[in-house]
């Protein structure tokens, strides 16, 4: 097993009487891309930044390569920042914001020569050296941002939503050079993020964060899968997981009067019967012929259509509740059409109703 490159020991912090993170716990092993997934003012921007340096925790450890720096200097903690925005020096040139921060460090000319043209070579950006910020592309200022981390030779990265202000064209083209310049480098990346498209995409392991706490920590197949609690079952997947409102008995899942049958379905320890969710993500469900083939079948009459190209989404009721599902985009439906849908409950992911806990 790899060693921890990064290691969060009992972290505390607090605003006043806020908590922000409370009694939090996390190792990440060396050459790891971990992601910090959640929403607006879920903890992840505020763990990132304490892991920096950049906020002085209430309490714990965090620990850096063996090092105990939960009060050393940003500059001392062997890392390099990547920001949302860009914060680059806009009278200076591509090389010199690259090397501007090796100068500061007394770093010998040929020394920060032989850096600057490594990271330029590694990040594609040699042809635009003499230009200024004011004559790239959104892409290109975040690629000199990346650039200028790169540049210090750190142990770990740390990724603060770099490509939020990105349009989506550029989003997907940096998100692929992130991940070969992880495959490439090898080093430890740490990376914020509220999108789960990016998550799933990049990520060796994720924390989905949720209040100050980490929810699952998990490969991006574990956490798809086999999500913890509704919550995490909620955020992860595009388009979202269906919840089907019931109860749990011992024929099966009862919802409006069905009833969808649970076999094939791998329990956690201790679930038994009672209320509970239902979740089933809109593409595991089959229509047409292939419904047949599942073990829940059902007709359901088209409410709305959404062409996404590849795709159609659909939306229906099942068990008298809404209800979403995939479709071939070259198959022809509109509302009003009579379908036969199926799905398998083993597929899918069962959530007690009180606790929301995976059952």
């Amino acid at each position: 097993m790899a060693a921890n490159s990064v290691e969060i020991k009992n972290l505390d912090l607090s605003f006043g009487a806020v908590n922000v993170l409370q009694n939090l716990n996390l190792q990440i092993p060396e050459g790891e891309f971990l992601v910090l997934l959640g929403a607006s003012g879920c903890g992840k921007s505020t763990l990132l930044n304490c892991i920096a340096g950049l906020l002085d925790v209430s309490g714990g450890q965090i620990w850096i390569k063996d090092h105990n720096v939960t009060w050393a200097e940003p500059s001392k903690r062997g890392i390099g920042m990547v920001f949302q925005s860009y914060a680059l020096y806009p009278q200076m040139s591509v090389k010199g914001n690259l090397s501007f921060g090796l100068r500061n460090a007394g770093f010998r000319k040929a020394e920060i020569e032989e850096r600057v043209a490594r990271a330029a070579g590694i990040l594609q950006i040699e042809p635009l050296l003499s230009r200024k910020p004011a004559a790239l592309s959104g892409g290109q200022r975040q690629r000199v941002a990346i650039g200028r981390a790169l540049v210090r030779d750190v142990d770990v990265f740390l990724f603060d939503e770099p490509l939020s202000n990105l349009d989506a064209k550029l989003r997907a083209d940096l998100r692929v050079e992130i991940k070969r310049l992880h495959q490439r480098l090898k080093n430890t990346m740490i990376y914020v993020t509220h999108d789960q498209i990016e998550a799933m995409t990049l990520a060796d392991r994720i924390a989905i964060m949720r209040g100050g706490a980490i929810q699952q920590l998990g490969s991006p197949d574990e956490i798809y899968n086999r999500p913890v609690n509704k919550y995490v079952a909620e955020f992860i997947g595009s388009p979202v997981m269906n919840f089907l409102e019931g109860e749990l008995t011992g024929a099966g899942f009862v919802s409006g009067g069905e009833t969808i049958p649970t076999e094939g379905y791998t329990w956690a320890d201790g679930a038994g019967t009672g209320p509970a969710w239902l979740g089933i993500r809109p593409e595991h469900v089959a229509s047409g012929a292939d419904a047949a083939k599942k073990t829940y079948t059902t007709e359901i009459a088209v409410e709305l259509v959404e062409p996404m190209g590849s795709d159609t989404l659909v939306w229906c009721q099942v068990a008298g509740q809404p209800f979403h599902f995939n479709m071939d985009g070259q198959e022809k439906v509109a509302p009003g059409d009579r379908l036969t849908i199926g799905f398998d409950a083993a597929r899918g992911s069962m959530f007690d109703k009180d606790s929301e806990a995976r059952l």
